[in-house]
């Protein structure tokens, strides 16, 4: 028998792509997923035969990419989180129709609390959405083992199946037990068939006909059906968990020595939830806990609720994680005992900072000397924590910080005193949604400034590379884009790059910006210095 190996959450889910014979892997970081792509490309230099293993630019490149490697037959999957998956959305729809032949599986890291998030939102409802099946694991070792279901489950409906882990199971360390690294012997083969993977509406109307067909037996399906726990003396009451919430479940009902007397299922699927089990459980029981994060995705599909309790009862919290401690105050409501006295939530920590000698610091300062009344929109990366500075006053979603640039100057365009506007955007964030806005900004000739904030790297989820590195996930030597060719190839008339350490040059860059912005439309400034974390990239004058 093998040895147990202490694996974080996403380093278990990478071995479990490994084991399960994925030939391509892609992903764009996002905490708490990202680790899963950087362990697969730790994990592919010991195959035999190497997967192919990318950051993409984004979500939804990332998402058609290995895809498509999916309707070859061969197995596939991608991997962001929650609100990557919003990037990907349009092609996951669409697949969920059109299906697939290899196994593709769809990883969306959740992260109730929100921990490093903007939203909360709950990946189950966009499966649901996407009428495709998803899997909710509780630990690293059942997401682990539940990448090989996945894979399973979507050769056997040729559907692309979602593996949902949440930020207490990607970062939770357990041991587990690793299998042998396969590679299934395929070769790739797409069959030409324009009526499924070109299809037009009429088409699509029969693939969604299909679809709900598929979602029938994969709701009959008893490899993912909901597992017994604990059957529990008392026949009137069940409790119902799935992710997370089940570990921390199982764990308390021991401790208080009810796993004997109340009845507790773990749901592997939370959708489509299983027929016979719903039938089962409203037949069975007068009253029924539903716990689940982060919204009611199992709840809702149970017919009769006036015996559930949940997040649609008010029973359970809608807002936050469910901790153990509330958790254990929920069973303890449902159960009628009060055992253990029910703390109170800590308040809140210190809001995070930027680190001291960050870049982005010099360049704030500098935007703030060149327009100390301007309106800052800013994006999604480590440099929102500008906010701190007086420096960010926007921060909406990726790519945002220049729509709402534009935004702002068309509500101020007939006031006699208009604002200066200045963005801030990352230059991985640039690639991954600032190019399209940047556009639009330029056939608008919309008055602004962008300041792009080029670290070299993406640095808020741990140094990948970015499409201008030239490096590939796995260390490989690949192409790289030069920012400052696509700001000029957008139309930008105004395109500088400056070392914003050099703050005697670059406080009068960003000023000459915001005046030829004022007649001329957009102005770019490239602000350009390596994290300090990443001292793999030296500067020119760097000893």
């Amino acid at each position: 028998m093998g040895k147990s190996v202490l694996m974080l959450g996403n380093e278990a889910i990478a071995r479990g792509l490994a084991e399960g014979g994925c030939a391509v892997a892609t992903a764009y970081p996002g905490t708490p997923s990202s680790e899963i792509l950087s362990s697969i490309a730790s994990i592919n230099k010991d195959l035999d035969e190497p997967m192919h293993v990318q950051w993409a630019v984004n979500e939804k490149v990332a998402f058609e990419i290995a895809y498509a490697a999916a309707i070859t037959g061969l197995r596939a999957a991608v991997s962001m989180k929650q609100v990557g998956l919003n990037v990907a959305s349009d092609p996951l729809m669409s697949a969920a129709y059109m299906g697939t032949k290899g196994g593709f599986v769809v990883i969306s890291a959740d992260d109730p609390g929100p921990h490093s998030s903007q939203t909360e939102q709950d990946s189950r409802f966009t499966a649901m959405s996407a009428k495709i099946p998803v899997l909710d694991p509780d630990s690293p070792g059942q997401a682990k083992e539940m990448i090989k279901l996945a894979f399973e489950l979507s050769e056997r409906y040729e559907i692309p199946v979602m593996l949902r882990p949440t930020t207490r199971v990607c970062h939770t360390r357990q041991d587990v037990l690793p299998g042998a690294m396969s590679r299934i012997s395929r070769r790739p083969e797409f069959e030409k068939d324009p009526a499924r993977w070109a299809a037009t509406p009429k088409f699509r109307f029969h693939l969604h006909g299909e679809l709900e067909k598929k979602l029938e037996k994969i709701a009959a399906d008893m490899s993912t059906a909901p597992v017994s726990v604990s059957k529990g003396q008392d026949t009137s009451k069940a409790i119902l968990v799935s992710g997370v919430a089940a570990a921390h479940a199982k764990e308390i009902l021991k401790d208080l020595d009810l796993i004997d007397v109340i009845s507790l299922y773990q749901v592997l699927q939370p959708f489509p939830l299983h027929t016979t089990f719903m039938d089962h459980l409203l037949n069975t029981y007068e009253e029924v806990l539903v716990i689940e994060e982060t919204t009611g995705v199992i709840e809702l599909q149970l017919a009769d609720r006036s015996r559930v309790k949940g997040k649609m009862s008010g029973f359970v919290p809608r807002v936050g994680e469910l901790l153990p401690e509330k958790i254990l105050n929920l069973i303890e409501d449902f159960v009628g005992k009060d055992l253990t006295p029910h703390e109170q939530a800590a308040p809140g920590g210190r809001r995070p900072t930027l680190c001291a000698g960050c870049p982005h610091r010099a360049s704030f300062f500098a935007i703030k000397k060149a327009s100390p009344k301007g309106i800052f929109t800013s994006d999604i990366g480590c440099y929102t924590l500008g906010l701190n500075m007086g420096a960010v006053d926007t921060v909406l979603c990726m790519g945002a910080a220049i729509g709402q640039a534009a935004g702002f100057y068309h509500a101020y365009r007939n006031e006699e005193k208009q604002p200066d506007i200045v963005a801030t955007i990352g230059d991985s964030t640039f690639f991954h949604a600032g190019i399209p806005p940047l556009i639009d900004a330029v056939v608008q000739k919309i008055p602004f400034v962008l300041v792009i904030l080029d670290n070299r790297t993406t640095a808020m989820t741990g140094n990948q590379p970015t499409p201008a590195s030239g490096v590939g996930a796995c260390g490989e030597s690949t192409g790289s884009v030069d920012i400052e060719s696509i700001v000029k190839g957008c139309g930008v008339k105004f395109c500088q790059t400056g070392d914003p350490y050099l703050l005697d040059d670059f406080i009068p860059m960003v000023k000459d910006a915001v005046q030829f912005s004022k007649e001329n439309g957009p102005a770019v400034v490239i602000a350009r210095h390596p994290c300090i974390l990443d001292r793999s990239i030296k500067m020119p004058y760097d000893k």
